[in-house]
């Protein structure tokens, strides 16, 4: 959430700054609502004012024994103006609450360095080795994992619908191997590994954004009779780690604070998208590690930077082909103000697919969360800051795909190969 003071006090700047996004604020609007708020309130409290003048009043008069009905015809009018102050106590809550939606609704101002724009502006600032050349017909990793029997797609739709698939074999080892080297990789960098609950309730989901504005894109339900009293399969462990300091007071002295965190990933998006992007590019579930870090916002620019360089690492380390994008103001996500992926070429689909995806929220999410930490200039928002360390279902792909040899077989990237025994090709049995 954006600061309501500064948006007060220089709003044209918020108003060009989205327009980066391609988002129209109404300014106007959320004006005219704080001065109905104020004008409101100013009201309220001058009827309070004159309840407790009036009551100070007849506790007098009672005092002085004067007549009865003189203090019951002041009691009778405080009565009245008791009513008249909770319907307006009343109004005031609608109109609080309905700027507040709309200032919920208002997304992250996008950081200067970042375009103006669509996806089209998104700008390629890194490369890393070329495109393989293959002296062969090479095959999709749909049909590769097929033949090898490491993923049964006929079997994930049957249990679970389309969208759905389960590991098998191999396949499921070479899942958990890379799960293992990444989790290895972030607690050797002193990110402390976090198990999170799939299961969240309606506060965690507003603080970290998905509610309300996304709630039809997690799988909600139905513990209670409406959506604040209902839990939600968390969509990534972003969405759980927000809320491991929400509503503390961090001590600076700890920060910043770093996360690494497993947990499978449940979202409703799945397929729809065309032939090419069937398999494991998109589904109801997959596995994902995440880092998420509080910082202050001296730290928050160069963590930045860190947690990009951590998903590259990863990704280097299996030898795969990528780019590294800035994102454009239009395709960077609403809480966040700068976001960069990290996108491995997938042979088949002739283009390329993210795999990691980090952000800096600056003191977006802390504020939605009051997340503070004590400054000498006081108490402020922490940043905070999140990347994929990374998503396995399009690594899977790409690895079957990049790897793939004429025989049919794959070979393993080294740095998986001590969590298979030793394995270093998945060739087709016998």
């Amino acid at each position: 959430m954006i600061d309501f003071n500064s948006l007060k006090e220089n709003p044209q700047a918020f108003v060009e700054a989205l327009k980066k996004r391609g988002f129209v604020l109404d300014i106007e609007g959320i004006l005219e609502m704080e001065e109905e708020r104020k004008d409101r309130l100013a009201k309220i409290e001058k009827m309070r004012a004159t309840r407790n003048s009036v009551s100070s009043e007849i506790a007098k008069l009672k005092r002085d024994d004067e007549p009865v009905a003189i203090i019951n015809a002041k009691i009778h009018d405080m009565q009245k103006l008791g009513e008249k102050i909770e319907k307006s106590e009343d109004k005031l809550r609608k109109i609080e609450a309905r700027l507040f939606e709309a200032m919920s609704a208002i997304p992250n101002i996008p950081a200067d360095e970042v375009t103006a724009g669509g996806k089209e502006a998104n700008r390629v600032v890194k490369t890393n080795l070329e495109q393989r050349v293959f002296e062969f017909t090479p095959k999709d990793h749909v049909e590769l994992a097929t033949v090898l029997g490491l993923i049964n797609y006929e079997t994930g739709a049957k249990m679970s619908g389309s969208g759905n698939w389960v590991y098998k074999g191999m396949g499921a080892r070479l899942e958990w191997a890379l799960l293992n080297y990444f989790i290895d990789f972030h607690v050797a960098n002193r990110y402390e590994f976090v198990l999170p609950p799939h299961l969240l309730n309606y506060e965690s989901g507003y603080t970290a954004g998905q509610f309300p504005k996304f709630a039809d894109d997690v799988f909600v339900t139905n513990f209670g009779d409406d959506l604040k009293s209902t839990k939600f399969l968390l969509p990534t462990s972003e969405t759980a780690l927000i809320n491991m300091h929400r509503g503390e007071n961090l001590a600076i002295d700890k920060l910043p604070i770093k996360y690494a965190a497993y947990s499978p990933c449940y979202r409703k998006e799945a397929g729809g998208y065309g032939a090419s992007e069937r398999g494991m590019i998109r589904g109801h579930q997959f596995n994902k590690v995440e880092m998420f870090m509080f910082a202050t916002a001296e730290q928050s620019d160069e963590l930045h930077k860190e947690l990009v360089r951590n998903a590259e690492k990863l990704v280097e380390g299996l030898g795969l082909h990528y780019q590294t994008v800035l994102l454009s103001a239009g395709d960077t996500g609403a809480a966040m103000a700068k976001t960069y992926d990290i996108e491995v070429w997938v042979p088949s689909m002739k283009g390329y697919k993210e795999v990691s995806s980090s952000s800096n929220a600056h003191c977006y999410q802390a504020r939605r969360a009051n997340i503070r930490t004590t400054t000498e200039k006081g108490k402020q928002f922490v940043h905070t800051l999140n990347a994929s360390g990374l998503a396995t279902s399009r690594l899977f792909p790409a690895i079957l795909e990049q790897f793939q040899n004429a025989d049919g077989s794959v070979t393993i990237p080294e740095v998986l190969r001590k969590y298979l025994g030793g394995v270093d090709r998945i060739e087709m049995k016998g």
